[in-house]
């Protein structure tokens, strides 16, 4: 840890957390929005399912570690549903151990800490004939299919109310797009900027909404080294100076 201590910010996942720094990301983007606020760590696992979790949970997040997530945003379930393959190799989870899989996966997380929050991210949609075009002669044939991540993105959000963690249902939030399909991924499973921004908007959401004492909203949390200083630029009076350390004109989008 570098000090002063933020709050620290765990992105845990298969390759939608992986993948979240390149192309617009919405993992770049979270750190933009927090930066001087909150650490943003990335945990991300290209590949994995449900049960390889599960097997490093308790690795990546010790409980006794000195200083605990304040934040954990938790993705898996993409690969979890791909169809089983004729060899039994693959990463495909029936869907009932996935279920189990993930309330234990939850259930470790809420035993970090009492200030320790959770947002489930939901499967999201995949476009089935983006895919077909862009896989790879060097896997075996990889079935994907909509209806499957609608069940899965189904069963992990009634998950999260039995577990009462925040979920956001990406199935549904990226198929409000009309243009879905073509704007929000790159391969047909993996997220554009356009895609990304969907996720931040919707995580931004709950970070605002959520009764959580303290707030985890970007706006909610000070700014580090905020404080006015002779050392900042100097104003057009020539005399005071501008304390630029909460600006965001920087940003295409300016987020709420």
């Amino acid at each position: 840890m570098v000090g002063p201590n933020r709050p620290l910010f765990v992105l845990f996942g298969s390759s939608i957390v992986q993948f979240n720094f390149s192309n617009g990301g919405w993992g770049a983007t979270l750190a933009d929005i927090y930066a001087r606020k909150a650490d943003i760590v990335m945990r991300g696992y290209s590949g994995w399912n449900s049960r390889r979790a599960l097997q490093v949970v308790e690795q990546v997040f010790l409980k006794d570690a000195a200083v605990q997530p304040s934040l954990v945003i938790v993705y898996f379930g993409g690969n979890d549903a791909m169809g089983p393959h004729p060899s039994g190799l693959g990463p495909h989870v029936p869907l009932p151990e996935y279920i189990e899989n993930m309330r234990r996966i939850g259930s470790h997380l809420k035993g970090l800490s009492e200030k320790t929050r959770i947002i489930f991210l939901s499967c999201p949609p995949v476009n089935e004939e983006k895919l077909r075009e862009t896989t790879s002669g060097f896997f075996s044939e990889l079935v994907r299919s909509n209806e499957a991540c609608r069940r899965y993105s189904e069963a992990c959000i009634e998950l999260c109310k039995e577990m009462d963690l925040k979920v956001i249902d990406l199935w549904t939030a990226i198929q409000k797009r009309d243009d879905w399909r073509t704007a929000c991924f790159t391969d047909g499973v993996h997220f554009s900027a356009d895609g990304s921004k969907i996720v931040v908007e919707e995580i931004l959401k709950v970070l605002k909404e959520a009764q959580w004492e303290p707030s985890l909203h970007w706006k909610s949390l000070p700014t580090e080294f905020a404080e006015d200083s002779p050392y900042d630029l100097v104003a057009s009076d020539g005399e005071t100076t501008v304390n630029i350390s909460e600006w965001t004109f920087h940003r295409e989008i300016q987020w709420d």
